[in-house]
């Protein structure tokens, strides 16, 4: 038995290749950005209490464009490296490209704590500044 074929579905095969090979194409370029991506960090104990130690720094931001959202992770470590507490502090609404700005983080105090480390957890590449008129 023979199937019908249509002049509007006869050469959909090529068009259906095009058309997957391009959204992999666009899925490979919009991915996540690793969270630090050209970011350099610095920071020190500002202050320590019975609830919380405070640190302050800045983050450099080493790309060619803006950043958005930036928020850092800020770690208490034990002797071994192992995560004992941890806090999320937001740092701007933008950095923009090869400048740097000032946060502060919260931690709990917790025994044993031996050191801490703080990174760049979540950002966003900006598109350009936006003004208005």
């Amino acid at each position: 038995m023979a199937v019908p074929t249509s002049p509007i579905f006869k050469g959909w095969r090529p068009c259906l290749v095009v058309a997957l090979a391009g959204l992999a194409v666009l899925l490979a370029i919009v991915r996540e950005a690793p969270a630090q991506a050209n970011f350099r960090v610095t920071y020190q104990i500002e202050r320590s209490g019975p609830t919380h130690v405070e640190l302050v720094g800045r983050v450099y931001n080493g790309t060619s464009v803006d950043v958005v959202d930036v928020y850092v992770t800020a770690e208490a470590l034990d002797a071994s490296g192992k995560v004992l507490a941890r806090g999320i502090a937001f740092v701007a609404t933008s950095i923009p490209a090869r400048s740097a700005v000032e946060f502060n983080a919260r931690v709990p105090t917790v025994p044993g704590t031996a050191g801490f480390k703080v990174a760049v957890s979540n950002f966003r590449y900006g598109l350009g500044r936006t003004e208005s008129p």
